[in-house]
């Protein structure tokens, strides 16, 4: 007995048998027919005996898969064997006619189909056996346990649900996992969330159309039935499906994950789109042992690549791979010669298994000034987000350090809490300390009750916790927050010790956010040369049409800051033109930027370097005077065009302080009269925001930003700037005075502030960027080196410089940098590796990198008044002809209308400017790229500033 995999769509397998009848040998036929036909030609007394002898080849199936194109294909292939039949028995003899009534057959190919059950695979329809014969065969498969509800076996049905997580029969398994019914026949799927990513769940089903699963905001397991729960494997969006042929030939494909958006991607002819892959030497191991191991010699299953290893997720049994040639070629070759090598001897007939050469595919060279890009390493700032707001107190109480405690806190001294239920015990703690501060005024609570009031108030905003919109942080003094900071004397007995808590809330991504990152992975895909016409309706076919085996070296990493997060989900929908809801592209493509050592500093503490600097400048911006040369010097040594010319706008720092105080509190009286207008109850204003939180807002800046003793808060400018950008930007409809007038000095002023708080001189920036991006320097730099020595990495193929100056190109490009006042959202560097293989290897020209840079959106500047960038890649001198419009990059990528987004938002991200780099560019479409990384994160400004921030 032989068994083969079922066709796709097929969830149980089917055998293949070989044997030798005892009837005599069939007359030899020329191609496929069915059973009458074969009947009638046996028994037809005038046709001539062949000479040969002839194996009759049965095939036992419903109609639907006998005849469907790739059973088709591979029939017509095995009649070409000299010594084989092949007849395909009909259904109503398989259905209703008794098996001694069948044609005879020497072989019989059969498989489990709808309509008809084969007993010998029903095995396949359950997932507990199929997982457990994969355990006993040492195969890896993602850990699971399974629930049975069933009445008689109740040790087997205890779950624990909880926020978070689910513990089945004792396993605990974190969200995201995957919940399965235990018949493979049901293919619901549900996969769940966690809240950290904005909870939910994707359900996968049967491909209906163009759809294969769908996003729900139900987060809770199912409570009837069995199931199989299963640890979530990322694997980058894609899933591997293995076709085997005997246990030794292995053909697989790659194919979206049906996780990831839910859309099927479909070719012309209306097939699910895959994508060839190469497998591993331990992946071909593992398909030889799942043939052996089910004894399926045609079999179908899927493999999860994810974290660098490959588990076996699914066994479909027989089936056929779509659409390929080759394996037409390859299936019909070894179905054939594993019947002949069976059956020959004992038909007599003269056979052994022919040897070929292998095929060696020839792939053309480049020449000239092509080259291949290697590596594409992306460092990119998150989209538009609402304004960050941050509220800190002292908290003694001894229900928040049995909070500390209870989280681990004192094993580090700090604890940041961002999960819902965590979030829900400070609420909790909150209003209770509040009840009692009712009650007794006076009594032993020393937290401040204005303070509690607002914690309570921005942990109660929105209903609900999605764990990416607010954080507490808690940080342990021993000897309290006032002594500590001001140096008091620690060993007094009377110092107790305390907690500093810190609130943070705001910064979430706004629906235009999502927009600019979406447009901007679309924009993205147009710097890729690779792929001829037009994809699926899609600009930017050189990256859609994705060889699996690149699309695996596509690895995004995000900061755990949930705008961050949803910014790098929305720049890989747009990449790879998904679609539906970010939370599962979020959980599936993007890794975290903390967990895999990217980041080593923390945000919240300052080193001595960023301290010295801080009271340097604002001691600078203190004086009540316009600026002389002095200043100049000291604050401006690099003479960065865009420092200078926000200090002429400034002249004398306290005044513009005095009028910026002024023009909020006229801005918070304005708001508080539209709340006393009737017409502005219900008001709402962008992004669910209400008058009453926007007057928070100011009024908190307004407290703030003027000191008791009359001097200013120098560090409050970047968050006036902030509000104020975002209000003209969003909240334009108020018409409120003055805030034109408020935003163009507070720009002024944020345009020195915000860079020279990072360093004033050159060392300076480089010192304190280098606390930030070292561990991503490192990788960058790692995988610059690993990529040139990496023969797998896929290759596209691009243009070289030309022999245009360097230096005359490099000043062109430090002017431009210098001139940027602003590194605004989706700010970006872009660095692009290419090899040169007609180079020695040694060559100092073997290599070409390519470094460019775009300041993210357009800002607010008049229009015009943005200084203008080189160009995305400029043609040299002798690809002078070869120039066209230098337009933005849209002119490059031209969207479609079904890839159009909202076009109300008008905050577009401007596409990267190379140092002396043309917008428009000369590289050609129709070959694979190279690996690509995308890095983002809360400290992507410091790595601008360490890679250009020493010449601004």
């Amino acid at each position: 007995m032989w068994s083969l995999p079922a066709s796709e769509g097929e969830s149980a397998t089917a055998h293949f048998f070989l044997g030798a009848g005892d009837e005599g040998l069939g007359t030899r036929g020329i191609g496929m027919r069915t059973e009458e036909s074969d009947s009638e030609l046996l028994e037809d007394e005038e046709d001539e005996v062949p000479p040969e002898p002839q194996i009759i080849v049965g095939i036992c199936a419903m109609t639907k898969k006998s005849k469907s194109k790739p059973m088709t294909q591979i029939l017509e292939r095995l009649c070409r064997f000299d010594y084989l039949t092949v007849i395909i028995l009909g259904e109503d003899v398989i259905l209703n006619e008794p098996v001694e009534n069948w044609p005879s057959c020497h072989c019989l190919i059969s498989f489990h189909s709808k309509g008809w059950s084969l007993g010998h695979q029903l095995f396949l329809t359950h997932w507990r056996t199929v997982y457990r014969i994969l355990q006993e065969e040492g195969i890896d498969l993602p850990r699971y346990a399974v629930l049975n509800r069933d009445p008689a076996r109740p040790e087997e049905c205890n779950l624990i649900e909880g926020e978070d997580q689910v513990e089945v029969n004792g396993a605990v398994f974190p969200k995201p996992f995957v919940e399965k019914p235990v018949s493979a026949e049901d293919h619901n799927v549900y996969i769940y969330y966690p809240s950290s990513a904005g909870g939910g769940s994707q359900r996968l089903f049967r491909k209906i159309g163009s759809r294969s699963s769908v996003y729900s905001p139900e987060s809770s397991v199912r409570k009837t039935g069995s199931y199989i729960y299963e640890e979530f494997m990322p694997t980058d969006g894609t899933d591997v499906k293995v076709y085997t042929v005997g246990p030794d030939y292995a053909h697989a494909e790659a194919r979206k994950s049906p996780a990831l958006d839910g859309k099927v991607e479909r070719d012309s002819e209306g097939k699910e789109i895959r994508y060839p892959v190469m497998l591993t030497a331990m992946e071909k191991l593992v398909a030889r042992k799942v043939c052996v191991a089910f004894k399926q010699t045609v079999c179908g299953f899927d493999l999860l690549r994810a974290n660098g290893h490959s588990f076996v997720c699914d066994v479909n049994g027989f089936s056929f791979v779509k659409n390929s040639m080759k394996y037409y070629d390859d299936c019909a070759k070894i179905l054939g010669n594993t019947i002949m090598r069976e059956l020959a001897p004992q038909f007599q007939i003269p056979w052994s298994i022919p040897t070929e050469a292998e095929d060696i595919p020839i792939v053309p060279t480049t020449s000239g000034t092509m080259m291949e890009l290697r590596c594409v390493i992306a460092i990119i700032r998150h989209g538009d987000r609402t304004p960050k707001q941050k509220m800190k107190m002292e908290v003694t109480h001894p229900r928040f350090f049995s909070l500390f405690e209870k989280h681990g806190g004192y094993k580090t001294g700090k604890l940041k809490l961002k999960r819902p239920e965590q979030l829900q015990e400070v609420l909790d703690i909150t209003r209770l300390l509040l009840a009692e501060l009712e009650k007794e005024p006076g009594g032993e609570i020393e937290e401040k009750t204005g303070k509690l009031e607002q914690l309570k108030s921005v942990l109660e905003m929105y209903g609900h916790f999605s764990g990416i919109n607010r954080k507490v942080q808690l940080t342990y003094y021993p000897h309290g927050v006032k002594a500590t900071n001001e140096g008091q004397d620690q060993q007094q007995e009377a110092l107790t010790p305390s907690l500093l808590l810190v609130l943070k809330w705001g910064g979430e991504l706004t629906p235009a956010g999502r927009v600019q990152a979406e447009e901007l992975g679309r924009a993205f895909r147009c710097m890729y040369p690779g792929g001829q016409g037009d994809y699926a309706g899609f600009p930017g076919c050189g990256l859609l049409r994705l060889h699996s085996t690149f699309r695996h070296d596509l690895k995004i990493y995000a900061s755990d800051e949930g705008r961050v997060q949803m910014t790098a989900a929305a720049f890989a929908k747009g990449l790879l033109a998904l679609e539906g809801e970010l939370t599962p592209i979020l959980v599936q493509m993007v890794k975290s930027a903390n967990m895999n050592g990217l980041l080593d500093s923390d945000g919240d503490s300052l080193s001595s370097c960023q301290h010295r600097v801080k009271a340097r400048l604002h001691h600078i911006l203190q004086q009540d005077a316009p600026f002389g040369p002095e200043d100049y010097d000291q604050l401006a040594p690099t003479g960065s065009t865009s420092l200078l010319n926000s200090m002429a706008v400034i002249k004398n720092p306290v005044k513009v302080c005095d009028q910026v105080f002024a023009l909020i509190e006229n801005l918070t009286h304005q708001i508080r009269e539209r709340m006393q207008d009737p017409k502005s109850v219900d008001l709402q204003l962008y992004h669910s925001e209400t008058l009453e939180l926007m007057l928070q807002r100011w009024s908190k800046l307004e407290r703030d930003f003027r000191q008791k003793s009359g001097r200013y808060d120098i560090s409050k400018i970047p968050d006036i700037y902030d509000c104020v950008k975002y209000d003209v930007q969003h909240n334009g409809s108020l018409g409120l005075q003055g805030t034109a007038e408020l935003l163009r000095l507070s720009k002024a002023l944020a345009d020195v502030v915000i860079p020279q708080e990072y360093g004033i001189s050159r060392e300076e920036k480089l010192e304190i960027a280098v606390g930030f991006c070292l561990p991503l320097l490192r990788k960058i730099l790692l995988d610059l080196q690993r990529t040139h020595e990496d023969e797998s990495v896929n290759k596209g193929a691009g243009w070289g410089e030309g022999h245009e100056t360097q230096d005359a190109q490099w000043q062109r490009a430090l002017a431009y940098l210098s001139a940027i006042s602003e590194l605004n959202y989706m700010t970006q560097i872009v660095i692009m590796l290419y090899e040169d293989n007609t180079r020695d290897p040694l060559s100092e020209e073997r290599f070409h990198v390519e470094l460019h840079f775009s300041p993210g959106v357009k800002g607010v500047e008049e229009e015009g008044s943005a200084p203008a960038g080189c160009g995305f890649r400029p043609a040299s001198s002798e690809n002078e002809e070869m120039k066209t419009d230098q337009g933005s990059m849209e002119n490059l990528c031209p969207g479609k209308a079904s890839d159009e987004p909202d076009r109300a938002l008008q905050t577009s991200p401007q596409p990267p400017e190379g140092p002396g780099l043309p917008r428009r560019s000369p590289l050609i479409r129709n070959r694979k790229a190279g690996s690509m990384e995308v890095m983002g994160g809360a400290w992507e400004k410091e790595v601008v500033k360490l890679l250009i921030g020493q010449y601004l």
